[in-house]
């Protein structure tokens, strides 16, 4: 009696769950979907239930980071600069690179801190920094400057933009910083933390517009406000002597571009 009573609910708990597979297998997209490349067969379905595997959950949109607004809305921004009210397009643009399966994050300088690098999609965009030359090293300008009106101002140097010749970027280096660490910093400078209609991540501090498919070199003066901690505009992270003297020696030949 008890074991028939147990191999009737295991044939009705089978019977269950394949109909479940079937409904689920249903529902899918056949092969004329708009991505058929991420069309799963029925077979391949019904062996990754049978062997657990789990699904990769759907990433979450990236959002801009006041931080880096700048880029679009301070005309006196050193670096790459974009066109404004180009924002939205470049979250759209960026997301949909994202969220495709060439969407890798790449390490930073610390677990927080993560690089998506993307050909660029801009016509004209310019890249915002260049070699320093003997041609061009006249053509220097130095000031203090600060990035936010609470950081400390510090000494830049840059070409101006109208003094040289600057080539069109190819890729963009999207900067990525955790949402646990931009809520840390907004805390820290007494600001804030940024809202947005949804959840997210990762938010986007800075853009580096370039013609290298990698990460350049951070700059001396950002390294050593990161190390000074949150408190002064700076991510708390300790100065490394090593990648301080691989940035000396790659910024000692370029500047950026105001």
């Amino acid at each position: 009696r008890r074991q028939h009573t147990t191999n009737t609910t295991y044939t009705q708990t089978h019977t269950l769950m394949f109909g479940w597979v079937r409904c689920l297998l249903n529902s899918f997209p056949t092969q004329q979907s708009l991505c058929p490349k991420r069309t799963l067969s029925s077979s391949s379905l019904l062996f990754a239930y049978q062997q657990g595997t789990e699904m990769a959950a759907p990433k979450i949109p990236l959002v801009l980071d006041p931080f880096a607004k700048r880029q679009w809305t301070d005309p006196n921004y050193t670096g790459s600069r974009f066109p404004p009210g180009t924002e939205s397009l470049f979250l759209q643009k960026v997301n949909e690179f994202y969220q495709s399966e060439k969407g890798i994050l790449k390490p930073g300088y610390a677990d927080f801190c993560k690089h998506l690098i993307l050909p660029c999609f801009y016509d004209g965009v310019k890249v915002g920094a260049i070699e320093i030359t003997d041609a061009n090293r006249s053509l220097l300008q130095t000031n203090y400057a600060a990035r936010t009106e609470k950081e400390l101002k510090v000494l830049t140097r840059f070409f101006r933009s109208q003094d040289v010749e600057i080539p069109n970027a190819t890729f963009l280096d999207v900067i990525l910083y955790s949402r646990d660490q931009i809520e840390k910093e907004s805390a820290a400078m007494g600001t804030a933390p940024p809202t947005y209609e949804h959840d997210y991540e990762w938010g986007i501090i800075s853009i580096k517009a370039q013609m290298e498919d990698f990460e350049l070199p951070m700059a001396p003066i950002t390294m050593l406000r990161n190390a000074l901690g949150k408190d002064q505009g700076g991510s708390g992270v300790p100065l490394c002597r090593d990648e301080y003297n691989k940035s000396v020696a790659y910024w000692t030949d370029h500047a950026s571009i105001q």
